[in-house]
């Protein structure tokens, strides 16, 4: 079984709904499951500037017309609803950027084989060690540390090479209604929208593999 991903690199519950997905899928391959993941390119806010002046709360208030103090407790909550998946978000040290960019490398890791260990970096590198995940230096950089020649990286992201790949999952995200993220798409047959609890998950999967039965 396919699971096809929809999501954001700077989007939180991406990451979430990352974890939460592996977490249903080691089960499912416990019962004798086999499911390979592919990542597809969703921004959720492509008008955001490359370099954005300011951190996490001062793009919410901003961007999304978030009250501060809102943005922050909100921030606060998603923090520790990440702890329990095992991540450490750092929202005071996140770098807010442009995201196309590395929707572009992750294609062309796809290309290469190397998808998964760079959606895993990316978000990491963004989320819990505040790298800017939206330049083509500090790309290249992570590229290279899962495996990925850095000249090649560098030619694919300076020629915008899969700048195309991008948007064609945006349309086809489109095409699904597709509105927020993440969104997995098991087996081209069942839709499960969110971040959802990794039984919940589980159970999709199990649909998916009785349907296609």
């Amino acid at each position: 079984m396919t699971i096809d991903v929809w999501s954001d690199i700077a989007c939180p519950w991406c990451y979430v709904g990352k974890r939460r997905m592996e977490t249903a899928v080691e089960r499912f391959r416990a019962e004798g499951g086999d499911v390979t993941l592919e990542y597809h390119s969703f921004e959720l806010s492509p008008d955001t500037p490359v370099d954005f002046d300011g951190g996490e709360a001062d793009f919410l208030a901003t961007h999304k017309g978030m009250p501060r103090e809102q943005a922050a407790a909100m921030l606060e909550q998603m923090t520790q609803l990440a702890a329990t998946e095992g991540l450490q978000y750092d929202f005071d040290r996140l770098q807010h950027t442009n995201t196309v960019l590395a929707h572009q490398l992750l294609h062309h890791a796809k290309a290469h084989g190397k998808q998964v260990e760079l959606k895993e970096r990316l978000l990491k590198a963004y989320f819990e060690e505040g790298r800017h995940v939206g330049r083509v230096d500090d790309l290249v950089g992570l590229a290279a540390e899962v495996g990925l020649d850095p000249d090649e990286a560098r030619a694919a992201l300076e020629s915008d090479r899969h700048l195309e790949d991008v948007r064609a999952d945006q349309q086809q995200a489109v095409a699904l209604g597709i509105r927020g993220v993440p969104f997995f798409v098991l087996d081209k047959r069942l839709g499960v929208s969110g971040a959802q609890d990794p039984e919940v998950l589980l159970d999709a999967l199990r649909q998916a593999t009785r349907v296609e039965a």
